[in-house]
């Protein structure tokens, strides 16, 4: 798997990279993202003005993609200071294992330096134990938390 890489997702990956995601919520249990999901992320990654949103793909010799990170800075209020939020990292059922979970996180570590951020935070469900065996095995500290969903209702 050395010749794997992981690099930024170009407009000609974001199909494959909504086949990923539509497994990813699979994965998760949750329902599956809208329809012309690889539209609305190309608006984030590549649309008019900044990107509010950075995607990375695994890419293996073939070609083909593997699997997915994305992510975007964010602040905390406690330490009044910007942080790297990882949103997704997933990778396919037949591609976990290989050592792709790391090159994910060394180019996530990149990511975050070439922004001028220090740290970077995540969330997985407490059921993925192979995830979280993963980021204990990185050194990574975690806390106990929910998240909370809440709707914006339309203004009449």
């Amino acid at each position: 798997m050395s010749a794997a890489h992981v690099r930024h997702a170009l407009p000609a990956d974001l199909d494959r990279v909504a086949e990923l995601a539509a497994e990813h919520a699979a994965y998760e249990k949750s329902a599956p993202p809208a329809p012309g999901l690889a539209d609305r992320l190309a608006r984030l990654l590549f649309g008019p003005g900044p990107a509010r949103l950075r995607c990375l793909v695994a890419q293996l010799p073939d070609g083909t993609l593997a699997g997915y990170a994305t992510c975007s800075p964010e602040l905390s209020t406690w330490d009044a200071a910007e942080y790297l939020h990882m949103d997704c990292l997933y990778l396919s059922a037949d591609h976990r294992g290989l050592g792709l979970g790391p090159l994910f996180v060394a180019a996530l570590r990149e990511e975050a330096r070439a922004l001028g951020l220090s740290e970077i935070q995540w969330q997985t469900p407490v059921w993925n134990e192979g995830a979280i065996r993963f980021y204990d095995r990185l050194g990574a500290a975690s806390l106990e938390k929910r998240r909370y969903f809440l709707p914006v209702e339309e203004s009449p």
